[in-house]
Protein backbone atom coordinates (compact mmCIF):
# COMPACT_ATOMS: atom_id res chain seq x y z
CA UNK A 1 0.00 0.00 0.00
CA UNK A 2 1.49 3.50 -1.01
CA UNK A 3 2.03 5.83 1.82
CA UNK A 4 0.75 9.67 1.89
CA UNK A 5 3.18 10.93 1.82
CA UNK A 6 4.81 9.68 -1.45
CA UNK A 7 1.12 9.74 -2.23
CA UNK A 8 0.91 13.40 -2.26
CA UNK A 9 4.21 14.40 -2.43
CA UNK A 10 4.91 15.38 1.21
CA UNK A 11 7.77 17.67 2.13
CA UNK A 12 8.97 18.43 5.48
CA UNK A 13 11.48 21.11 6.74
CA UNK A 14 11.91 23.72 9.13
CA UNK A 15 12.21 23.64 12.77
CA UNK A 16 11.32 20.32 14.24
CA UNK A 17 9.95 21.29 17.12
CA UNK A 18 8.35 24.46 16.04
CA UNK A 19 4.34 25.23 15.47
CA UNK A 20 2.98 23.57 12.51
CA UNK A 21 2.41 25.02 8.79
CA UNK A 22 0.67 23.21 6.41
CA UNK A 23 0.53 25.15 3.11
CA UNK A 24 -2.24 24.11 0.32
CA UNK A 25 -2.10 24.83 -3.12
CA UNK A 26 -4.89 25.94 -5.34
CA UNK A 27 -6.65 25.28 -8.57
CA UNK A 28 -3.89 23.85 -11.45
CA UNK A 29 -1.07 24.56 -9.09
CA UNK A 30 1.58 22.74 -7.10
CA UNK A 31 3.80 22.46 -3.64
CA UNK A 32 6.29 24.75 -6.09
CA UNK A 33 3.99 28.26 -6.02
CA UNK A 34 4.96 28.41 -2.69
CA UNK A 35 8.26 29.02 -2.71
CA UNK A 36 8.69 32.95 -2.12
CA UNK A 37 7.40 32.67 0.93
CA UNK A 38 7.98 28.83 2.72
CA UNK A 39 11.87 29.94 3.83
CA UNK A 40 10.36 32.55 5.14
CA UNK A 41 8.42 30.69 7.11
CA UNK A 42 10.65 27.63 7.69
CA UNK A 43 12.49 29.99 10.20
CA UNK A 44 10.28 29.35 12.63
CA UNK A 45 8.03 27.15 11.88
CA UNK A 46 7.62 22.92 10.69
CA UNK A 47 6.27 23.50 7.28
CA UNK A 48 4.78 20.90 5.43
CA UNK A 49 4.19 21.13 1.95
CA UNK A 50 2.23 18.96 -0.35
CA UNK A 51 0.74 17.78 -3.90
CA UNK A 52 -2.89 17.00 -3.96
CA UNK A 53 -3.61 13.74 -6.00
CA UNK A 54 -3.63 14.64 -9.36
CA UNK A 55 -1.25 17.64 -9.37
CA UNK A 56 1.99 18.61 -9.34
CA UNK A 57 4.45 15.33 -8.26
CA UNK A 58 1.66 13.62 -6.22
CA UNK A 59 1.16 9.90 -7.47
CA UNK A 60 -1.64 9.68 -10.49
CA UNK A 61 -2.06 6.00 -10.28
CA UNK A 62 -3.89 7.37 -6.70
CA UNK A 63 -6.07 9.66 -8.57
CA UNK A 64 -10.20 8.88 -8.51
CA UNK A 65 -12.59 11.11 -10.90
CA UNK A 66 -15.34 10.14 -8.21
CA UNK A 67 -13.50 11.12 -4.92
CA UNK A 68 -11.71 14.09 -6.29
CA UNK A 69 -15.19 15.24 -7.94
CA UNK A 70 -15.92 17.39 -4.78
CA UNK A 71 -14.22 19.45 -2.52
CA UNK A 72 -14.56 16.48 0.22
CA UNK A 73 -12.47 14.70 -1.69
CA UNK A 74 -9.49 17.46 -1.23
CA UNK A 75 -9.83 17.89 2.23
CA UNK A 76 -9.38 14.14 2.75
CA UNK A 77 -5.90 14.79 1.57
CA UNK A 78 -5.08 17.34 3.93
CA UNK A 79 -6.57 15.35 6.91
CA UNK A 80 -4.52 11.74 5.67
CA UNK A 81 -1.29 14.11 5.53
CA UNK A 82 -2.55 15.41 9.54
CA UNK A 83 -3.07 12.08 10.07
CA UNK A 84 -0.06 10.29 8.83
CA UNK A 85 2.09 12.85 10.58
CA UNK A 86 0.30 12.61 13.85
CA UNK A 87 0.33 16.75 13.61
CA UNK A 88 -1.70 18.88 16.09
CA UNK A 89 -2.64 22.73 16.46
CA UNK A 90 -2.04 22.86 12.46
CA UNK A 91 -2.23 25.99 10.79
CA UNK A 92 -3.40 25.84 7.08
CA UNK A 93 -2.70 28.46 4.44
CA UNK A 94 -4.54 27.34 1.67
CA UNK A 95 -4.42 29.80 -1.52
CA UNK A 96 -7.84 30.27 -3.69
CA UNK A 97 -10.09 27.34 -2.74
CA UNK A 98 -7.82 25.54 -0.63
CA UNK A 99 -8.78 28.22 1.87
CA UNK A 100 -12.23 26.83 1.46
CA UNK A 101 -10.86 23.03 1.26
CA UNK A 102 -8.81 23.42 4.54
CA UNK A 103 -11.96 24.99 6.35
CA UNK A 104 -13.63 21.79 5.34
CA UNK A 105 -11.07 19.68 6.62
CA UNK A 106 -11.10 21.68 9.82
CA UNK A 107 -14.33 21.27 10.53
CA UNK A 108 -13.99 17.50 10.28
CA UNK A 109 -11.30 17.92 12.68
CA UNK A 110 -11.65 20.74 14.66
CA UNK A 111 -8.96 19.55 17.62
CA UNK A 112 -5.88 19.52 14.59
CA UNK A 113 -6.81 22.69 12.86
CA UNK A 114 -6.71 25.31 14.84
CA UNK A 115 -6.12 28.15 12.33
CA UNK A 116 -6.43 29.01 8.86
CA UNK A 117 -4.52 31.45 6.65
CA UNK A 118 -6.80 32.30 3.53
CA UNK A 119 -4.88 33.73 0.48
CA UNK A 120 -7.60 34.67 -1.98
CA UNK A 121 -10.00 33.09 -1.25
CA UNK A 122 -14.01 32.59 -2.46
CA UNK A 123 -16.93 30.19 -0.99
CA UNK A 124 -18.54 30.59 -4.33
CA UNK A 125 -17.24 31.82 -7.73
CA UNK A 126 -20.77 32.15 -9.29
CA UNK A 127 -23.33 34.89 -9.21
CA UNK A 128 -26.43 34.16 -7.15
CA UNK A 129 -28.49 37.59 -7.21
CA UNK A 130 -30.13 38.73 -5.25
CA UNK A 131 -28.04 37.74 -2.17
CA UNK A 132 -24.40 36.77 -2.98
CA UNK A 133 -22.18 37.81 -6.18
CA UNK A 134 -19.12 35.36 -6.63
CA UNK A 135 -17.74 37.10 -9.91
CA UNK A 136 -19.17 35.33 -12.55
CA UNK A 137 -22.21 34.03 -14.38
CA UNK A 138 -23.21 30.39 -14.66
CA UNK A 139 -23.22 30.83 -18.15
CA UNK A 140 -19.73 32.22 -18.50
CA UNK A 141 -17.76 29.23 -16.11
CA UNK A 142 -19.47 26.73 -18.33
CA UNK A 143 -17.72 28.41 -21.80
CA UNK A 144 -14.53 27.99 -19.36
CA UNK A 145 -14.93 24.51 -18.99
CA UNK A 146 -16.02 24.07 -22.93
CA UNK A 147 -12.72 26.28 -23.81
CA UNK A 148 -10.68 23.59 -21.92
CA UNK A 149 -12.19 20.50 -23.91
CA UNK A 150 -11.80 22.51 -27.34
CA UNK A 151 -8.47 23.90 -26.86
CA UNK A 152 -7.10 23.28 -23.33
CA UNK A 153 -3.44 25.32 -24.14
CA UNK A 154 -5.37 28.22 -25.20
CA UNK A 155 -7.73 27.64 -22.18
CA UNK A 156 -4.64 27.82 -19.96
CA UNK A 157 -3.23 30.93 -22.28
CA UNK A 158 -6.31 33.01 -21.38
CA UNK A 159 -6.60 32.44 -17.63
CA UNK A 160 -3.24 32.39 -16.24
CA UNK A 161 -2.92 36.25 -16.75
CA UNK A 162 -6.71 36.20 -15.25
CA UNK A 163 -5.63 34.46 -12.33
CA UNK A 164 -2.09 36.03 -11.75
CA UNK A 165 -2.93 39.61 -12.81
CA UNK A 166 -2.14 41.14 -16.32
CA UNK A 167 -0.17 43.60 -14.77
CA UNK A 168 2.49 40.88 -12.89
CA UNK A 169 5.97 39.24 -15.06
CA UNK A 170 5.30 37.39 -17.80
CA UNK A 171 7.73 35.24 -16.25
CA UNK A 172 4.87 34.29 -13.36
CA UNK A 173 2.51 34.59 -16.23
CA UNK A 174 3.83 32.08 -17.91
CA UNK A 175 5.00 29.48 -14.94
CA UNK A 176 1.02 29.81 -14.21
CA UNK A 177 -0.08 28.87 -17.99
CA UNK A 178 2.92 25.70 -18.25
CA UNK A 179 1.53 24.46 -14.64
CA UNK A 180 -2.13 24.49 -15.97
CA UNK A 181 -0.41 22.88 -19.40
CA UNK A 182 1.01 20.41 -17.36
CA UNK A 183 -1.71 18.50 -15.45
CA UNK A 184 -3.75 16.04 -17.16
CA UNK A 185 -6.59 17.40 -18.54
CA UNK A 186 -9.38 15.12 -17.04
CA UNK A 187 -8.30 15.58 -13.74
CA UNK A 188 -7.70 19.86 -14.61
CA UNK A 189 -11.50 19.51 -15.46
CA UNK A 190 -13.20 17.70 -12.63
CA UNK A 191 -11.40 20.21 -10.18
CA UNK A 192 -12.25 22.92 -12.17
CA UNK A 193 -16.02 21.71 -11.75
CA UNK A 194 -15.33 20.83 -8.30
CA UNK A 195 -13.75 24.32 -7.47
CA UNK A 196 -15.41 26.64 -9.54
CA UNK A 197 -19.24 25.80 -9.36
CA UNK A 198 -19.44 24.69 -5.93
CA UNK A 199 -21.47 26.71 -3.49
CA UNK A 200 -19.91 26.41 0.27
CA UNK A 201 -21.08 29.64 1.92
CA UNK A 202 -23.46 27.45 4.53
CA UNK A 203 -20.21 26.09 5.76
CA UNK A 204 -18.80 29.44 6.31
CA UNK A 205 -20.45 29.49 10.15
CA UNK A 206 -19.44 26.25 11.40
CA UNK A 207 -15.52 27.24 10.83
CA UNK A 208 -14.05 26.83 14.32
CA UNK A 209 -10.52 27.86 13.64
CA UNK A 210 -9.16 31.35 13.80
CA UNK A 211 -8.96 32.45 10.09
CA UNK A 212 -7.13 35.53 8.33
CA UNK A 213 -8.73 36.18 4.93
CA UNK A 214 -5.84 38.27 2.64
CA UNK A 215 -8.04 39.26 -0.23
CA UNK A 216 -6.60 41.59 -3.06
CA UNK A 217 -8.08 44.85 -3.31
CA UNK A 218 -8.13 44.20 -7.51
CA UNK A 219 -8.59 40.21 -8.08
CA UNK A 220 -10.40 38.88 -11.25
CA UNK A 221 -11.41 35.78 -9.64
CA UNK A 222 -12.51 37.06 -5.66
CA UNK A 223 -13.50 40.41 -5.56
CA UNK A 224 -13.41 42.84 -2.17
CA UNK A 225 -16.80 42.09 -1.56
CA UNK A 226 -16.52 38.11 -1.41
CA UNK A 227 -13.37 38.80 1.58
CA UNK A 228 -15.89 40.99 3.08
CA UNK A 229 -18.50 38.30 2.56
CA UNK A 230 -16.43 35.33 4.36
CA UNK A 231 -15.34 37.80 7.08
CA UNK A 232 -19.46 38.69 8.06
CA UNK A 233 -20.16 35.11 8.14
CA UNK A 234 -16.78 33.61 9.92
CA UNK A 235 -17.23 33.61 13.71
CA UNK A 236 -13.44 34.24 14.54
CA UNK A 237 -12.17 36.07 11.47
CA UNK A 238 -9.81 38.64 10.31
CA UNK A 239 -9.88 40.61 6.94
CA UNK A 240 -7.01 42.31 5.73
CA UNK A 241 -6.95 43.86 2.06
CA UNK A 242 -3.56 43.90 0.40
CA UNK A 243 -3.48 46.50 -2.42
CA UNK A 244 -2.46 44.39 -5.07
CA UNK A 245 -3.85 43.13 -8.60
CA UNK A 246 -4.13 39.25 -8.60
CA UNK A 247 -5.13 36.01 -7.03
CA UNK A 248 -1.93 34.93 -5.89
CA UNK A 249 -1.00 37.20 -3.50
CA UNK A 250 1.81 34.45 -2.07
CA UNK A 251 3.85 34.79 -5.21
CA UNK A 252 3.18 38.43 -6.55
CA UNK A 253 3.18 39.71 -2.68
CA UNK A 254 4.33 37.49 -0.91
CA UNK A 255 6.48 40.62 1.38
CA UNK A 256 3.46 42.27 1.84
CA UNK A 257 1.45 39.67 3.58
CA UNK A 258 3.70 38.06 5.32
CA UNK A 259 4.11 40.40 8.44
CA UNK A 260 0.59 40.19 8.71
CA UNK A 261 0.43 36.39 8.29
CA UNK A 262 3.63 36.51 11.19
CA UNK A 263 1.07 38.71 13.53
CA UNK A 264 -1.72 36.08 12.93
CA UNK A 265 0.13 33.16 13.96
CA UNK A 266 1.87 34.43 16.88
Amino acid sequence: MTSVLTRNNVKVSGQADAPVVILAHGFGCDQNMWRFMQHELEQDYKVVVFDYVGSGNSLLSAYSIEKYSSLEGYAQDIIDIIDELCLSDVTIMGHSVSGIIAAIASIQIPACITKIVMVCPSPCFLNLPPDYFGGFDKSDLEELIDLMDKNYIGWANYLAPLVMGTSQSQELIGELSGSFCSTDPIIAKAFAHATFFSDQRAILKEITAKTLILQSTQDSLASVSVGEYMDDNIPNSQLNIIEAEGHCLHMTNHQDILPSIRAFLK
